[in-house]
């Protein structure tokens, strides 16, 4: 674990980089943080939200997933899978729009090109798609990337949705990720 084993280590050293992150510019953070219960989770979003404003004002907080949490804390927006199983990009901003908090930034993982189509045709505001180079958990490539024709190909599918290229992305590649089209780059290993 990077942070070591501790939820207190872990906890410090996620929040030392959400300050990194909003004093860059970073523009958005997904908060992807699977094994917190609900509490939890709120209670570091609505950290991690000061964090931003403290120190920035720019960040936007995506939570992974968690419409409840994003609304409840009032995070910026929900960050979804392409899973048929996930809400939509329509049904989170009905529940922003009924609970009274604004807007929602809705994003979107995609892996192939027919995941893109329908992320745009869903209307959500970006789309995150790879793994262009690769796809590593643990430091074990558990993945090939699809390459840059995919992400060039999936950049041109979603007009004008921006494409966040993501999987193996550094500061050695994050160039022609550009270049073929991407609005951006997304990333975890990048970021630490």
């Amino acid at each position: 674990m990077r942070f070591g084993d501790s939820a207190v280590a872990r906890r410090a050293g996620l929040l030392a980089d959400a300050v990194r992150w909003a004093e860059l510019g970073v523009d958005f953070v997904q908060l992807r943080e699977k094994t917190l219960d609900a509490g939890e989770l709120v209670e570091l979003a609505r950290t991690m939200i000061g964090v931003f404003r403290e120190h920035g004002g720019t960040t936007k907080l995506l939570v992974n997933e968690r419409a409840d949490v994003a609304i409840a804390t009032g995070a910026d927006g929900v960050h979804l899978t392409s899973s048929s199983s996930e809400l939509t990009a329509a049904q989170v901003r009905t529940l922003f729009a009924q609970a009274g908090s604004g807007e929602a930034v809705v994003g979107v993982s995609c892996h192939t090109l027919a995941d893109v189509v329908q992320a745009r045709e869903a209307g959500v505001d970006l789309i995150l798609f790879g793994p262009v180079f690769e796809k590593r958990v643990g430091g074990e490539l558990v993945s090939e990337g699809v390459r840059l024709e995919a992400l060039r190909g999936a950049c041109e599918i979603a007009g004008p949705t921006p494409v966040l290229a993501l999987g193996g992305v550094d500061e050695g590649n994050a160039s022609i990720c550009l270049e073929a089209g991407a609005a951006g780059i997304a990333g975890i290993r990048c970021f630490q």
